[in-house]
């Protein structure tokens, strides 16, 4: 079985139903999965075979996902890649994954051509959507190729995936993830959002080339519709929302904490909402809160790694809500139970188990959990142990057996000889209300070794001094772990996925 079976479920069900939207167009199942079928058969046809690697450099597009699907469909490998990132960290990415064929966009086409030099390892460019001189088009390209699906013999333990994951380009590793990991994530996701009745409506935020597609998947699979959102800014995500009757969205935390901090947030038109999908780590439980008042009780909490897929654990819409009312910080500050198909360890320095209620590193093990490291396998034995994926984060088990992520073993901060988990410290500031978000650090200190620094994003419209939010964590968590610095900035910075890119401050700060 090949993850594109659940696209091919909804295409055998209702072949000429809407499976996509984007802007005023449909594509229905017959006319994506074909497009799907002519690259893969292009793509055989052009000598590729099983394993070669490939790369869709596009915004979220439904011709881009049908590159995607088709991929896949010959038996290769897709690198997801952000087209928000710098030209150089995806140069450094393609050429460490050995990519050999790219389809891009034409809005992208200046920045791919002058990458072009830097990637000797790639052998053809396909344009998605026009035809260039040194690129033909996606319809010229696969013009006459069969229509049905090729015959490529894909086990399941064949690798689907070639994800990025590392802070910086420098550190680029890929994480190994094969047809059987992402079929038991997207079999996850549909006993998660289950649907008894009428098919989904599934909002694609989230690029489609990236982490959506499989949630997009679990949508078709059932015969759903999934609308891609082309400007996901927040008003055109409550626009979309209110117009087609979005049933489903999955969001990650920055732009969840946009769209709460926007002045028309407080009667958007979302009856239509029964799952809102987000990041429970690292959205905090404040946020969450005011989600669940805006919203209602649609929310949705899964916390996932790159390496151990998106559903490690999952706070569920009942679970935020206890006798009608929004449940306890404590639960909203968990990241859900772990699910079913995912056994879940928090160990110690020594890879012993520790008991319920102590912290530790979280461990995973399961059927979705990657093979190891691209061409690295001394990270691949640091990371999987006796099959155990060791995510890097701290985290303990509460006795109602809820998962709480309190921090990652690599950003503790060492001051005056104590150990302060940042977490805890960002928690008390995104308290506040002037707060969209913030990262704390550990920056050099002769007389500490290391001191508390927090560097904050506000929302659009507000202020608060950095007295004021000393001031705020010196109440709640004692003069110990307050920041002894408080910086503001317009925009934190990002990776790929939305993770704050802590390394860069701490070099900014250095």
């Amino acid at each position: 079985m090949a993850i594109t079976d659940f696209f091919d479920c909804g295409w055998q069900a209702n072949p000429h139903g809407t499976a996509y939207v984007q802007d005023e167009r449909r594509y229905s199942f017959r006319k994506t999965g074909e497009l799907s079928c002519r690259v893969a058969n292009a793509l055989i046809c052009n000598g590729y075979g099983k394993g070669a690697k490939g790369v869709v450099w596009a915004d979220n597009d439904v011709g881009a996902w049908a590159c995607v699907l088709g991929l896949w469909r010959a038996g290769m490998v897709h690198i997801p890649v952000d087209v928000r990132d710098m030209p150089e960290e995806i140069q450094v990415i393609l050429n460490t994954f050995d990519c050999e064929i790219v389809f891009f966009q034409q809005a992208h086409a200046g920045i791919v051509n002058e990458s072009r030099s830097r990637l000797p390892k790639v052998r053809r460019w396909v344009c998605i959507d026009a035809n260039l001189p040194w690129a033909p088009s996606l319809a010229e390209w696969s013009d006459g190729q069969p229509v049905t699906p090729p015959r490529v013999d894909i086990d399941e333990d064949d690798v689907a995936l070639l994800s990025a994951a590392g802070g910086t380009a420098g550190m680029t590793r890929g994480a190994l993830i094969t047809h059987r990991a992402l079929q038991t994530e997207v079999a996850q996701f549909m006993r998660l959002l289950p649907y008894e009745d009428t098919p989904p409506v599934h909002l694609a935020v989230v690029p489609l080339t990236q982490d959506a597609g499989l949630l997009s998947l679990a949508c078709t699979a059932q015969g759903g519709t999934v609308v891609v959102a082309t400007s996901p800014d927040a008003g055109s995500v409550l626009d979309a929302i209110a117009k087609h009757k979005v049933t489903e969205l999955f969001m990650r935390t920055a732009m969840l904490c946009r769209l709460l901090g926007m002045p028309r947030i407080g009667k958007p038109d979302v009856s239509s909402l029964r799952y809102f999908l987000y990041e429970a780590a690292p959205t905090p439980a404040v946020k969450r809160k005011r989600a669940l008042e805006t919203f209602g009780p649609v929310m949705a909490g899964i916390y996932g790694r790159i390496g151990a897929s998106a559903t490690i654990a999952y706070l569920r819409p009942a679970d935020h809500v206890v006798d009608g009312r929004p449940a306890s910080e404590e639960r909203l500050s968990s990241v859900g139970r772990p699910n079913p198909l995912v056994h879940v360890a928090i160990t110690n320095e020594h890879d012993e188990i520790v008991k319920q209620g102590e912290t530790g590193e979280i461990c995973v093990r399961g059927d979705q959990v990657m093979t190891g490291y691209y061409n690295a396998p001394n990270k691949t034995a640091e990371t999987m142990v006796d099959g155990w994926f060791h995510t890097g984060d701290l985290g303990h088990l509460d006795d109602e057996g809820y998962l709480h992520v309190t921090g990652r073993k690599k950003d503790v901060i060492v001051s005056a000889g104590c150990a302060i988990c940042a977490r805890e410290i960002e928690a008390v500031i995104w308290a506040h209300p002037a707060v969209q978000d913030c990262a704390v650090i550990g920056v050099p200190d002769e007389q500490w070794g290391e001191a508390v620094k927090a560097v904050v994003e506000l929302n659009a419209g507000t202020s608060v001094s950095a007295g004021e939010l000393v001031a705020l964590c010196r109440q709640r968590l004692g003069s110990a772990k307050t920041p002894r610095s408080v910086d503001f900035v317009s925009a934190l910075p990002r990776s790929q996925v939305g993770m704050v890119l802590k390394n860069e401050l701490r070099a900014q700060y250095r």
